[in-house]
């Protein structure tokens, strides 16, 4: 699936205007040489140089300095997470049902490429990884054993609601707004206006020529740098599971030492794809992983507790639509700070740091749909499969937690990554499920990661669809050497502490580039209207496209 990223071909298949030229793209009025390894390569290169020199030989100071920042901008800042994805979620909705909805995501002639039972598929495989084995159980039940801002009895059966409550919240609408969002914008500035596939272009409606001078280069860096950090944060996750399935299946310590290794052998391995542009082993990978992921969720379905499963899911999505505002706006003003940290900020920081990744890729594969049609399959599909699954799993362990003495959220509490295999060491063919999600793990793990590189490489190249070989293996190598530095020097904290903190100029720049999509609609919307009734269109002072016409 992650192959259709990285054939320029296939990225643009038409020439005309709308479309991508790689040799040569008139944007803003100048023309560009895409590809070239310019500012951007070389600044994002050097500072992430320096951070992993700091990470090996100073660790105890970067946990000091990560750990105090942390403090100070979830203390400070910590509300415009909530502001902002909320604000951008309703935006969404708002354009879902405005006359701008009908516009295409291409010229008003193209029709999508994908059927929309394959485009969901797509969607949902994106950023269906890690996370949900990761979390799928040890979320829920952490909130069971300690509820979220004290709204229950630990191990009750309200403790139970807001458990999957809050895990809805966290997985739910507000993430696939960043990702809705981004992957609109970008789908718009490139196949509609025909700019480079860059961060800084989506910005062109509010900066104009700009984009092309430092301002535009900070963006670009800075969605580098969220882009590496929360890449390092998913590979760090995956190898903390892994190991623990492999300890769980094998005995095999679970140390450093082992996810080092861990981590080194899926590196190699996603790099090497990256590279060498072995798309069907990718395609052959992320398939796969989409059926073994129903196969585990149709097996814990049939053999875990079906009819209390039905009425916690029915339970808690109803807590969580009536408290749906409540939760998005949940400040710390009367404490709660270290559970925001540990849960919701770092969630939304995750989120964010993926903005860029994830949107190339619902642009690659939305060509053609409307506006409208986008934004209710990214927002509400992914939703319901993620309510669903945390559902089954998660009430799963709940029910174990409360009726069986099932003891998985103290498990959970020792080693988060542990909870996952214990819900499933209580039912049969224990050995085969843990295998399976081991495989799935590592499925997730290689595709995201061989993505994520192609769009690192992408984005110090000015644009490039097609990245050289050796700034592919530059990112791929370094994408894991951080995640290795990280880990070593303060474990999950230590990758929780990064993202967090590196995903906070990030969430500016999301705000922006909703600004700037929404000013470029408007524009294109007047710009028709005029039209339409027989006035020369306005001046674009971009000199960019406009207009709602093809191209």
């Amino acid at each position: 699936m992650f192959s259709h990223l990285r054939s320029g071909a296939e990225m643009t298949p038409e020439a005309p205007s709308g479309s991508v030229d790689e040799s040569a793209v008139q944007d803003s009025g100048d023309h560009h040489r895409v590809g070239r390894l310019g500012s951007v390569f070389w600044a994002s290169l050097g500072i992430s140089a320096l951070f992993v020199a700091w990470a090996v030989l100073f660790k105890d100071n970067l946990n000091r300095v990560t750990t105090a920042s942390l403090d100070w901008v979830t203390g400070t800042f910590g509300w415009t997470y909530l502001v902002v994805t909320l604000a951008i979620l309703v935006f969404l909705v708002f354009l879902a049902f405005s006359p701008a909805g009908e516009i295409r995501l291409g010229k008003d002639t193209d029709r999508p490429e994908f059927s929309t039972p394959t485009w969901f598929a797509m969607i949902l495989s994106a950023v269906m990884g890690i996370g949900l084995v990761s979390y799928g159980v040890a979320e829920p039940i952490s909130h069971l054993a300690a509820p979220p801002h004290g709204l229950a009895e630990p191990n009750t059966p309200e403790a139970a609601v807001r458990a999957l409550q809050y895990s809805y919240f966290d997985w739910g609408l507000h993430a696939w707004a960043i990702f809705a969002v981004f992957g609109l914008a970008i789908a718009y500035s490139t196949y509609r206006k025909g700019r480079r596939t860059l961060v800084s272009q989506l910005f062109v409606p509010l900066l104009g020529e700009r984009v092309n001078g430092p301002v535009g280069k900070t963006i670009d860096v800075l969605a580098v740098f969220a882009t590496l950090f929360g890449t390092t944060t998913s590979l760090g996750l995956g190898a903390l599971q892994i190991n623990n399935g492999l300890g769980t299946l094998f005995g095999i310590p679970v140390n450093s030492v082992t996810q080092v290794v861990i981590i080194a052998a899926v590196t190699a391995v996603f790099t090497v794809s990256a590279v060498t542009g072995v798309s069907r082993g990718i395609k052959f990978l992320s398939q796969g992983s989409s059926l073994l992921a129903v196969a585990l969720f149709v097996f814990m379905l049939v053999v875990g507790p079906a009819v209390f499963i039905a009425n916690l899911y029915i339970e808690s999505v109803g807590r969580w639509a009536t408290d749906f505002f409540r939760m998005s706006l949940q400040g710390t003003a009367f404490g709660g700070l270290e559970w925001m940290q540990l849960w919701t900020y770092f969630m939304m920081a995750w989120w964010v740091s993926w903005g860029a990744f994830v949107g190339v890729f619902l642009a690659r594969i939305s060509r053609g749909r409307t506006i409208r049609g986008f934004i209710a399959g990214v927002l509400v599909v992914p939703s319901v499969v993620f309510f669903t699954w945390f559902s089954v799993f998660g009430g799963t362990a709940i029910h174990l937690d409360l009726f069986q003495d099932g003891d998985i959220a103290r498990q959970a509490g020792a080693d988060m990554n542990s909870a996952f295999f214990a819900t499933l060491d209580h039912f049969p063919l224990a050995g085969v499920t843990s295998a399976i999600a081991i495989v799935l793990v590592v499925m997730f793990f290689v595709s995201g990661a061989d993505a994520n590189t192609y769009v690192l490489s992408m984005m110090t190249s000015d644009g490039l669809l097609t990245p050289r070989r050796p700034v592919l293996v530059l990112w791929g190598v370094l994408t894991g050497v951080t995640a290795v530095v990280l880990l070593l020097a303060g474990g999950l904290t230590a990758l929780q502490n990064t993202v967090i903190v590196a995903s906070l100029p990030f969430l500016v720049i999301i705000a922006g580039l909703a600004v700037s999509f929404w000013k470029e609609l408007d524009a294109d919307r007047k710009g028709k209207t005029d039209a339409a009734h027989g006035n020369p269109p306005r001046p674009d002072r971009e000199g960019v496209g406009g207009g709602l016409g093809p191209g």
